[in-house]
């Protein structure tokens, strides 16, 4: 990297960081990225133990930012550390390069802080379309893609499986590693020749139950 971003001292970038200081909550940690690498770097209770001049991973939310200018979130697994995290990253603009404001928190906050989707925008070819989320059958994670189904139609968004389990309401239920269905949808579960279970849809569709997640399944639906 040049050396533009040095001319950036510590508390200019501390200012940035300020920006949004009236909701962080207490004990998060802040970073601020530039040019493909951290320039800033206050650790909270979720450390990161990131460096100034570290390169920002590839896919991590702070390379998505940089890159759409578009704000993001999400629960993300931390490689190195192995220690998994929420993060939540703002574009701002730094010396007229778009930069990543990124507040790390633990992996459970938007578990207590976000309510359930009413609805998820999907994409089918150049168009994108607001979907009800009680209308949508199921959700796939198809080759690093995600996918949901509702009237049959396949739609696309951004949003990983991961993320989306933690803000679905109750009716939907994990039962795959690449599978979340809508419990209102269930025509019926059998077992297939390996005794796996196997969940039939209204429309005729068969998703199979992993075994990782036959026993909540069970608990869930009382079976």
């Amino acid at each position: 990297m040049g050396g533009k971003w040095m001319e950036i001292s510590k508390d200019q970038l501390k200012k940035y960081a300020g920006l949004l200081e009236d909701w962080i909550p207490k004990g998060a940690s802040i970073a601020i990225a530039l040019r493909g690498e951290y320039v800033y770097y206050v650790a909270g209770n979720q450390d990161l133990q990131l460096q100034r001049g570290q390169k920002v991973k590839e896919g991590s939310i702070a390379e998505i930012v940089m890159q759409t200018c578009c704000r993001t979130e999400g629960v993300v697994e931390d490689k190195i550390l192995n220690v998994p995290y929420y993060g939540i990253a703002y574009p701002i603009d730094i010396l007229g390069e778009t930069g990543a404001l990124v507040v790390i928190l633990p992996p459970n906050y938007s578990l207590v802080h976000q309510t359930p989707y009413r609805f998820l925008t999907g994409k089918q070819e150049e168009e994108w379309r607001p979907i009800p989320i009680e209308k949508i059958a199921y959700m796939e994670s198809l080759q690093k893609k995600t996918w949901f189904y509702a009237g049959k139609e396949p739609y696309k968004t951004n949003i990983p499986l991961k993320e989306l389990q933690q803000r679905l309401p109750e009716s939907f239920l994990r039962i795959h590693r690449s599978y979340i269905v809508n419990v209102s949808f269930i025509d019926r579960i059998i077992r297939d020749f390996s005794s796996n279970l196997l969940v039939l849809l209204q429309d005729g569709t068969e998703l199979p139950v992993s075994q990782t997640y036959t026993a909540d399944i069970r608990n869930a639906l009382g079976f």
